[in-house]
């Protein structure tokens, strides 16, 4: 019975041993996740709100209300969103080309749509200047043709698709590899055309992914700001965007105006973030 017991104890004290590196295995990586996430992400977006809250609300509707903010809002929001159609036309292009095609220069060109993640954005402005400044490569022949890129809106929406366009080509591309070709030779079999086939059979299963690429290039669009503040003349109620504007009101020492209007894009980008994470569930449910 001794020995039983002895053979029981060691059992016994084994199995709480395995528990414990379990525990300790899962609770350790946890613990490190949390207090990250929450110094790094949650700390940031409480103290911007608890700054906000601190102002009465009749004076954060007077700033976030203002011309100039108002003029900023729309100019930031409508140049992204125009930003993120192009890029969701050009993005399915260029994906469908790099999956589907072999040709000289592939993979320099699929190395160099990672080039916005990779430049500092004020280097990416200052490469766009020169382009499409006046004295630059491709300005005197804008200028010949009556189009005005640097120092206008139309140099903010070039700056918006260059930072924004790697987002919708690298989210479709991993889906487009994982389609089998047999599927379109199936269709092609029965009598399906090119069009056909493309609309009916791969655009159904590309657009969860082109909608998230483009939420995504959208969400960049807006919060960008290096290479817009060189690319254009930052003139309120011309092409001042939203990241300029707070920035302009943070070296006036305007803390509360920069505060609320931070609020106003806070809440847009975190609305932006539910209606991307809502589109990778329906790409799951879709795929399942």
């Amino acid at each position: 019975m001794q020995s039983l017991c002895v053979i029981s104890n060691f059992r016994f004290q084994n199995i709480n041993k395995k528990l414990m590196k379990v525990i300790c295995n899962i609770e350790i990586p946890l613990i490190i996740t949390l207090h990250y996430g929450v110094l790094i992400l949650i700390l940031p977006v409480i103290t911007l709100l608890y700054n906000a809250k601190n102002q009465s609300w009749y004076s954060l509707l007077n700033i976030i209300s203002e011309p100039v903010a108002l003029s900023a809002y729309k100019i930031t929001f409508g140049t992204a969103f125009l930003a993120s159609i192009i890029n969701g036309f050009m993005g399915l292009i260029l994906a469908w080309i790099l999956v589907r095609y072999k040709f000289p220069g592939k993979k320099f060109l699929d190395a160099t749509l990672d080039l916005p993640f990779a430049l500092p954005t004020s280097v990416g402005g200052l490469t766009l200047m020169t382009v499409y400044s006046e004295q630059g490569w491709m300005g005197p022949f804008c200028s010949w043709l009556g189009v005005k890129v640097a120092f206008n809106r139309l140099g903010i929406l070039i700056a918006m698709i260059f930072v924004s366009l790697p987002f919708v080509v690298r989210t479709i591309q991993p889906v487009l590899q994982g389609i089998e070709e047999e599927i379109e030779e199936a269709a092609w079999c029965i009598g399906a055309s090119p069009w056909t086939t493309f609309s009916q059979i791969l655009l159904p299963t590309l657009t969860p992914s082109l909608l998230t690429g483009t939420a995504l290039g959208f969400s960049r669009s807006i919060g960008e700001y290096g290479s817009i503040v060189l690319i254009a003349s930052n003139i309120p109620m011309k092409d001042l965007v939203v990241s300029v504007l707070i920035f302009q009101k943070l070296e006036q020492y305007d803390y509360q105006g920069a505060t609320a209007i931070a609020t106003i894009v806070l809440i847009g980008s975190f609305l932006i973030l539910l209606l991307i994470n809502y589109i990778q569930l329906w790409r799951q449910d879709f795929a399942k």
